[in-house]
């Protein structure tokens, strides 16, 4: 089985730079989308043996996510148990998993968002641990932190700075420390240079200054179903690459 998340930053731009073709080249089970920014009605998107499922925020053309699958879901759900204005998070459930596709929110500059982005760290937490509770559960998305200093370019240059500030690392660890397991890290702990989004400035993506920032997080009880965790870095069309994550079958 294969999964796939990508935060397309627009996904109406990012379809005109070959979306289309590489959702149909991967193939995935199922494909999860961040920060889309668009209503399901701004845009006819036609992925013949998917159903869609769109969580758009209330704001026009900001945030937002998507879930595209081959299988039909159990259930379906929005947010994580209070109203989701910004189209955060949608969590499809199977007989055996959850499958929880995530946009969290950017601290900002100098951390102005900070004390937001701590909550719904959070709340993202406990619902992840009481969904574990019925059964295991795979996180993917952008999670907006690099972890730790191999999983950016300039560790030190950054120190403090939105996604690397000591609250958002501390969280993430935290995370991890519940029973979760970052999936491209536990089969890759030394793998330098492995980054997913880069910025738009300085010629970045062509010098690979990036940061590891999109990721796949399962139940540290799926970690044996796990067979590959990839990163896309030579598909352009955002300025994240898209990740993938490869799983035994009989996990769903």
């Amino acid at each position: 089985m294969k999964l796939i998340s990508w935060n397309v930053n627009g996904l109406r731009a990012c379809v005109g730079k070959g979306f289309g073709d590489f959702f149909a080249a991967e193939g995935a089970d199922i494909f999860c989308l961040q920060e889309t920014k668009l209503q399901p009605d701004q845009l006819e998107l036609p992925t013949p043996g998917y159903r869609q499922y769109w969580n758009s925020a209330v704001r026009k053309g900001y945030s937002g996510t998507a879930a595209f699958c081959r299988r039909e879901p159990l259930s379906v759900r929005f947010g994580l148990g209070a109203p989701d204005e910004e189209g955060r998070v949608i969590t499809l459930e199977y007989p055996n998993l959850f499958v929880v596709t995530c946009y969290t929110p950017n601290a900002q500059r100098e951390l102005a968002r900070i004390d937001y982005r701590v909550a719904f760290e959070d709340t993202l937490r406990a619902y992840l641990c009481r969904l574990d509770k019925e059964k295991p559960v795979i996180l993917c998305g952008d999670l907006n932190v690099a972890r730790s200093p191999i999983d950016l370019k300039n560790p030190r240059q950054n120190e403090g700075n939105a996604g690397y500030s000591k609250e958002e690392r501390a969280k993430m660890e935290e995370l991890l420390s519940s029973g979760f397991t970052d999936t491209f890290r536990s089969l890759y702990p030394d793998k330098e240079g492995a980054y997913t989004w880069w910025s738009y400035m300085f010629h970045a993506r062509e010098k690979n200054a990036g940061w590891r920032i999109d990721y796949f997080i399962c139940s540290d009880r799926l970690r044996p179903a796990v067979r590959d965790s990839l990163i896309y870095a030579d598909i352009l069309g955002s300025d994240h690459c898209p990740v993938g994550l490869l799983i035994n079958e009989d996990a769903l």
